[in-house]
């Protein structure tokens, strides 16, 4: 038992949060400005897995790998609790209430959004939830749908946007970059031997895969920010093994980043991946790709 929680309670935020969002952190912000008023704890509660995996063995693509969501979580301030899912998803929406929000983080108020299910089948709704917290003098709060551009922001619309390649409208839409985080691989280096030599980063078989094609980017090393001219997919002119992978050129960097991790954050789409009838058409379309990189990026504060 947390003694912080019994001492003080919490405000618990409800979701699966697989998108960290406008929507999601509208809900997350509503929990530590209710926090702060009652003087509780703010706690924002999700699963380890992914509910559809756990029930169909399949879930979306994700929109961040699970240490970049862990790490975005908890730059809110807020605690994170992850619930198995398959051990409470049986719990009738009254027992997960009273075994979960109250018995176990002891919330005296509770935030959730306007879609939000809970309990076996998710029975459980943002009405029956607000009963249920009047009932036991829980404070309750459902935030309605966060509309972007005429349409509510969800994860599904995020995916849609970063497959079409309208990376600006997904970073919109997410309140922050589309980023991963990998570690740099050996490539061809075939880049080296024209000066412009790239990182190599298998991109992550977890995450949604934008559309194919070269981005303005900014990469993190070692805390600092770099303008970057990323390439996603299956480099067609070098090697078609149908790998997607992640390529980027670091502009005004200089050093060895092979086996660290680097941060690869998508700005703006530039064009579709293709393939060219030479290496030397590659190399210079690569150099004029680099050049709407600099005139771009350069003195944005895009991070």
């Amino acid at each position: 038992m947390n003694s912080e929680f019994l001492k003080n309670g919490t405000v618990v935020a409800l979701g699966s949060f697989d998108g960290l969002h406008l929507g999601h952190m509208a809900v997350i912000n509503k929990a530590i400005e209710l926090a702060e008023e009652l003087g509780a704890v703010p706690c924002i509660c999700t699963f380890s897995e992914h509910p559809l995996k756990v029930l169909t063995g399949r879930q979306p693509p994700a929109l961040y790998t699970g240490e970049v969501r862990n790490e975005t979580l908890r730059e809110t301030g807020a605690r994170v609790i992850a619930l198995d899912f398959a051990s409470i998803m049986h719990m009738s929406p009254e027992e997960f209430f009273e075994e979960i929000l109250v018995r176990s983080l002891h919330a005296v108020g509770v935030c959730c959004g306007f879609n939000y299910t809970f309990g076996d089948g998710g029975k459980g709704t943002p009405d029956l939830m607000e009963r249920l917290c009047e009932q036991a003098g829980v404070a309750f709060s459902a935030s309605p749908a966060t509309v972007l551009d005429g349409a509510p922001v969800s994860s599904s619309r995020i995916r849609e946007s970063l497959i079409a390649g309208d990376i600006a409208l997904a970073n919109r839409m997410l309140g922050r970059p589309f980023r991963y985080r990998q570690q740099v691989v050996d490539g061809d280096k075939r880049g080296r031997t024209w000066g412009i030599p790239t990182i190599n980063q298998p991109y992550p078989e977890e995450l949604v895969v934008p559309r194919y094609g070269v981005y303005a980017s900014r990469c993190i090393v070692d805390g600092r920010s770099y303008m970057g001219a990323t390439n996603i997919g299956v480099r067609p002119t070098v090697r078609d093994d149908g790998i997607v992978n992640s390529e980027t050129y670091l502009l005004d960097y200089e050093g060895d980043l092979y086996g660290k991790y680097v941060d690869v954050c998508l700005i703006e789409f530039l064009r579709p991946e293709q393939k060219f009838d030479s290496f030397e058409a590659l190399e210079e379309q690569i150099r004029a790709d680099i050049e709407d990189v600099r005139k771009i990026l350069y003195n944005q504060n895009t991070l």
